[in-house]
């Protein structure tokens, strides 16, 4: 086992070592005809958006194609494109039509929960590599389609779970591999957020200009438009996502099963509710507590939204995870981690270690390890199954809520223990004409 001081002493090495100091343009100018990769964006709102920007940082990378429901957001985007780079990206409203490109390399996947899973898998059997955004799906099911379609066709899919790739996150699960806390017995993750009140019912209108509803519906149930159901606030309706469960949970409870270097739990249960706000125009629980039972040790999530708190850490309304072992925590969030020792006879029972703050752009670390892998033909920082394993593990949390019962899980089969009607959640019924991949 690595001596703690050495491991201390490594850290700014490494830090360092992740460092890119060569310009947008000096790169592009640079970048041998090989090692050109051509990207298409579905999805050019948010999250989409973010990646893609992040991508065109890295030598050689060029957008090729845009893909939205939004035509006046997809003009735009393409606008902003061509002025940066002097070509214009070509723009279409079906991803099936931006996957025939042949001077296609790769896709981003930016879209909502609801859509990732066909898209991906049609990116897959077009013979695209996939950056796909978190959760990787809407279901269990449609994740392990997506497992299976990824290792099918051979396909590089990297999950946008950045903290695979965020030295600080990297940093901190290295020390807690050290193995001086001790025995780690219960280990927490939250997302205490600031935001989310004052979300009221409006009543249904038509969509904005420019927008294809019924597209953007997909496979999802068919529904009037209303605001509250689209852009960033889809996150908090069944149909399209999983509340906060499935937003900040899969990023932090991703970092429970890097870190314990586990998969899926034993059991599971939950309690909570719209506790806060029964009245606001959400489906899913502003309040949760879900308790997963590894067997050696418990995982609790904890959520609230509309009142931002960070446990252990300063940053208010920082989600986080905190290890609990004998010897102390290790409590670590996207601004900074520490370790806080317990006592015993008047004495610490390890060293403290102060705050260490996070240094680098994760996102772009996790795009530039993509554009590696595209050329190297090697498995990215978070690969499809670990994408498929964080997904798991927040839906039979929110399945917990739902059904109200403690869930069984059998990884063998794949399913629920006994229980037909928590079952159900598992697998979701596509509105024609939309079908799960079959394989």
């Amino acid at each position: 086992m690595k001596n703690r001081r050495s491991f201390i002493k490594d850290l700014g090495v490494a830090a360092l070592a992740t460092t890119l100091p060569i310009s947008r343009l000096e790169a592009r100018e640079s970048a041998a005809s090989d090692e050109v990769v051509r990207v298409g964006l579905i999805g050019v709102r948010g999250m989409g958006w973010a990646n893609l920007t992040s991508f065109l940082k890295n030598p050689g990378t060029f957008c090729v194609a845009l893909c939205d429901i939004d035509a006046v957001l997809l003009e735009r985007r393409a606008d902003e494109l061509e002025l940066g780079s002097g070509k214009r990206p070509k723009t279409y409203k079906d991803h099936r039509e931006l996957l025939k490109l042949k001077n296609l390399d790769a896709v981003i996947i930016g879209t909502p929960d609801h859509w990732h899973c066909i898209q991906m898998t049609d990116a897959c059997a077009a013979g695209k590599d996939v950056y796909v955004e978190k959760p990787i799906a809407n279901s269990i099911t449609e994740a392990n389609l997506m497992v299976e379609a990824a290792r099918k066709y051979k396909r590089v899919v990297q999950v946008g779970q950045w903290q695979r790739s965020d030295p600080h996150w990297i940093e901190a699960l290295a020390y807690l591999k050290t193995g001086v806390l001790g025995r780690v017995r219960q280990v927490k993750a939250w997302a205490n957020v600031n935001y989310g009140k004052g979300f009221e019912v409006v009543p249904d209108s038509d969509p904005p200009e420019g927008v294809d509803y019924d597209r953007w519906l997909g496979p999802a149930p068919s529904r009037p438009f209303n605001p509250n159901r689209f852009h960033g606030s889809f996150r908090y309706f069944w149909d399209y996502a999983g509340g906060l469960m499935t937003d900040w949970g899969v990023h932090m409870l991703d970092m429970v099963l890097a870190g314990m270097e586990v998969s899926s739990p034993k059991s599971v249960m939950a309690l909570g509710g719209k506790l806060a706000f029964p009245d606001s125009a959400a489906e899913t629980p502003d309040t949760l507590t879900t308790v997963y039972d590894y067997g050696h040790f418990t995982l609790v999530w904890e959520q609230f939204i509309a009142m931002g708190t960070s446990p252990y850490l300063e940053e208010s309304g920082e989600p986080g995870v905190a290890f609990i072992g004998e010897n102390g925590i290790l409590a670590v969030n996207r601004a900074s981690w520490k370790v806080i020792p317990f006592q015993e006879d008047g004495r610490y029972l390890m060293e403290v270690l102060p705050p260490r703050r996070s240094r680098i752009n994760g996102l772009d670390q996790h795009t530039e390890n993509f554009y590696k892998c595209i050329l190297s033909r090697k498995d990215p920082n978070c690969t499809i199954e670990m994408g498929r394993d964080a997904a798991l593990v927040a839906h039979l949390g929110n399945i917990a809520h739902r059904s109200g019962k403690k869930l069984n899980w059998d990884p063998a089969e794949g399913r629920i223990k006994g229980d037909p009607e928590s079952n159900k959640y598992l697998t979701p019924s596509y509105r024609a004409p939309w079908k799960l991949w079959k394989g």
